[in-house]
């Protein structure tokens, strides 16, 4: 129906991230544009997405489905109220999760962001 909808924030998107935010941002989304979708850095930037966009709740009936993925997640980087290094942190601690399940030490835990999101407001 809304062909740009993924239902979860896809790297593709990524690109498209880079100038909504200071040159920190920036230089940190051209590191992720260079690597490849599999790399432990995009996951970790992925769920750190989905989490900040709440992909979880998204459907193809919602608005944000019809905004399509890439409209959303801009808008999500965008709107986020804390600096560049806030978010960027919350890129370490979504990568420290995606590395502890890639060793089998653990599963996600879904209020990661939420948890971090409550420290910085």
């Amino acid at each position: 129906m809304y062909p740009d909808s993924e239902i979860l924030f896809p790297p593709r998107c990524i690109v498209q991230l880079r100038n909504l935010r200071g040159e920190q941002w920036a230089r940190f989304i051209d590191h992720l544009m260079q690597l490849p979708d599999d790399h432990e850095d995009v996951l970790g930037f992925s769920l750190m997405m989905i989490q900040l966009g709440s992909c979880l709740t998204c459907n193809l009936d919602s608005y944000r489905a019809s905004l399509g993925c890439c409209t959303c997640a801009r808008r999500t980087v965008a709107g986020f109220k804390g600096s560049d290094e806030d978010l960027i942190r919350l890129f370490e601690e979504a990568r420290e999760k995606v590395r502890a399940y890639l060793r089998g030490e653990e599963a996600f835990a879904p209020s990661l962001v939420e948890e971090e999101l409550e420290e910085i407001e």
